[in-house]
């Protein structure tokens, strides 16, 4: 009634107050479904959750840039449970789906972590996470694709820098902000910057699992071979699940690891947690323990708390035992499917035991990040860029020679290892050098090896362990893959010499362009039947190549097959007499010393590492010694 008063006394006042009074009632209606709009909106930043970041901080607050490590860790954990009301929604529906390209990416805020952000990518409610920066960006987009293309869709990465951030999210990876500024370049191994990047492991789990979801949590250098969710599922009573540093199996099935014969360090490189309440105090205590110590690895950190009480087993048949608090379930993951560096490409246990193996993650190698790659590139799961595969200048290889004696004879020890080994890194050097001269990219042959190769000192191989003798030997266990992919000065040094593994003509991405364009060369003794450089397409499309030609016949007859792909050459030995040039020829002496590195370790000698020598046939009576002193410890000269 009062309204229709209201309206009866408009109606018979003065048209000054009639339109006043039609002004305020309209700012009324407006007003209304303004705030009922912002209100119910999922669109608006207002609308969308907080989470890995504090939400009281924006990404441009100096205070969280600022902080120390122990402080913003700490302020991040508390409020990556904190959500808003709203749907958060950052990335297309399906894994690899591209965002249209004229759509704004959206604000950093929007990537936090949250439960509602996670909740779109768990399945069975599990979710798979991996976290890096933008030097991993490679090894991040092979993680994700071994993933897809096993089926598997709920994962989730972690991105340490905004720029690997920005380029995830423009290929449709779903990334989120862990908002930790890092450097976006490769830290290295051990480093403190590295040790800090570990450490975020630790907060992203304490701060996943209140969320109530399962998570298993992997390194970036980890390759997935089988969907490994329906393993996990077969062992519903652990809270948590761990791969190992086990080098000796306890196991010859698909079971897990029996923990009282365990000597391997737990490895946090792939390890899967539930939310359970002992899952979550572990969590909470290692945190606070890294937290108040800078100077613990997180994983010595992990082992030191899980272990502090080991045992009884759960039950006779899980293989699960008690740990931590006597209440959480433990299970080690067996070795030889959750492989690691050692097991996978030295032992190749998996092969050995028939078995189907999960995953590998690249431990156990010597050649840093470089050398992770060129390890899963050897056995073709490193995903690469096309023009990989098809280098300008094209490819050099070579057949290697080995005698069955080299291999097969005698006992397996420092002296039969390293005379097999230097009788490979002679053709190698040459065929270097060849590469070099017409500036092709050398295929790397196939290694072999006698003993194994540790840190620390050992009889050959490891005793229980399935190592053959012999064994084809990763890159880097002789060569240093890190330094020959070092830019050195070309005025010091030469020109780089580019090398790729010896599978990849092997590869399915190799393209068929490279597989077509073939040269095959024979070599053979001067002055007999077309031995003269020259092609001959009746004799089967064979270049005949005269031993012990110079640097002028190399230029002269391959510089014809300049558009060749690959040129393979039947055998590298005696081939190449040298460079011509002094200057070029000490350059390149300089260079290739350095491509070699050490055998690790005798026992019976206070240094017992032995350095290999690129050059060890010049040197008369050399022998595969230790240093006699510290001053005798370094590379040779």
């Amino acid at each position: 009634m009062a309204w229709r008063n209201g309206c009866e006394e408009l109606t018979q006042s003065k048209p000054l107050f009639i339109t006043i009074y039609t002004v305020v009632i309209i700012g009324i209606v407006v007003s209304f479904f303004y705030v009922f709009s912002a209100i119910y909106s999922s669109d608006t930043p207002a609308a969308h959750s907080s989470a890995w970041l504090s939400s009281s901080i924006s990404p441009e607050d100096p205070r969280l840039i600022d902080q120390t490590l122990n402080n913003s860790q700490s302020e991040k954990v508390r409020a990556a449970s904190t959500s808003s009301p709203g749907k958060q929604n950052v990335w297309p529906s399906s894994v690899w789906e591209v965002p249209p390209s004229n759509k704004k990416m959206p604000p950093l805020k929007d990537f936090r972590l949250t439960k509602e952000l996670v909740q779109q990518r768990v399945k069975d409610n599990v979710v798979i996470v991996t976290f890096g920066n933008y030097a991993f960006m490679d090894f991040v987009l092979t993680w994700v694709e071994k993933l897809t293309d096993l089926g598997v869709s709920n994962l989730l990465v972690g991105a340490l820098d905004t720029k690997l951030l920005e380029a995830l999210y423009w290929k449709g990876v779903p990334v989120f902000d862990m908002g930790s500024h890092m450097s976006t370049v490769d830290v290295g191994w051990g480093t403190p910057t590295f040790h800090k990047m570990g450490r975020e492991k630790v907060f992203l789990i304490d701060s996943i699992l209140p969320f109530g979801f399962e998570v298993l949590m992997c390194d970036t250098d980890t390759v997935w071979l089988k969907n490994p969710l329906p393993y996990l599922a077969r062992y519903p009573a652990a809270d948590i699940l761990t791969s190992s540093d086990q080098v000796i199996p306890t196991v010859v099935d698909d079971n897990l690891e029996i923990w009282q014969e365990v000597s391997g360090a737990y490895n946090i490189g792939i390890f899967h947690w539930r939310p359970t309440a002992s899952a979550k105090n572990l969590a909470k205590q290692w945190k606070e323990m890294l937290l108040a110590d800078d100077k613990i690895w997180d994983q010595n950190g992990f082992n030191e708390i899980l272990q502090s009480q080991l045992g009884p087993s759960v039950d006779d048949d899980s293989g699960l035992v008690f740990a931590f608090d006597g209440k959480l379930k433990l299970g080690i993951l067996p070795a030889s499917i959750f492989c690691s560096g050692h097991t996978y490409f030295v032992q190749a246990m998996y092969q050995q035991l028939r078995l189907e193996p999960y995953a590998v993650h690249t431990t156990f190698q010597y050649g840093g990040t470089e050398g992770k790659r060129h390890r899963l590139r050897e056995a073709m799961l490193f995903i690469d860029p096309p023009d990989y595969y098809n280098p300008p200048g094209g490819f050099l290889s070579f057949k290697p020679s080995i005698p069955k004696s080299l291999l097969l004879s005698g006992e397996h020890n420092v002296e039969s290892h390293f005379t097999l080994i230097n009788h490979q890194i002679k053709q190698i050097r040459t065929a270097l050098a060849i590469a070099s001269l017409l500036n092709r990219t050398l295929v790397m042959p196939p290694l072999w090896c006698r003993l194994d190769k540790l840190w620390y000192p050992h009889p050959g191989v490891l005793e229980g362990s399935m190592t053959r003798q012999p064994f084809l030997c990763p890159l880097d266990h002789v060569f240093e893959v890190n330094v020959m992919l070092k830019k050195l000065p070309e005025e010091d040094f030469g020109p780089g010499i580019d090398f790729r593994e010896y599978s990849i003509f092997d590869n399915p991405s190799l393209p068929s362009e490279v597989k077509k364009s073939w040269l095959d060369v024979q070599l053979c003794k001067e002055g007999t039947q077309d031995c003269d450089g020259s092609y001959n397409t009746t004799a089967g499309g064979v270049l005949k190549f005269p031993r012990h030609s110079n640097e002028e016949m190399f230029v002269k007859v391959f510089s014809s097959f300049k558009d060749v792909k690959v040129i393979k050459l039947s055998s590298v030995q005696d081939a190449f007499t040298g460079f011509i040039n002094k200057e070029r020829e000490d350059r390149f002496r300089r260079r290739v010393k350095q491509y070699v590195g050490i055998w690790c370790c005798g026992s019976d000698k206070p240094i017992g590492h032995i350095y290999y020598d690129m050059y060890w046939d010049e040197k008369p009576g050399w022998k595969a010694i230790p240093p006699q002193s510290p001053e005798e410890d370094h590379p040779p000269l």
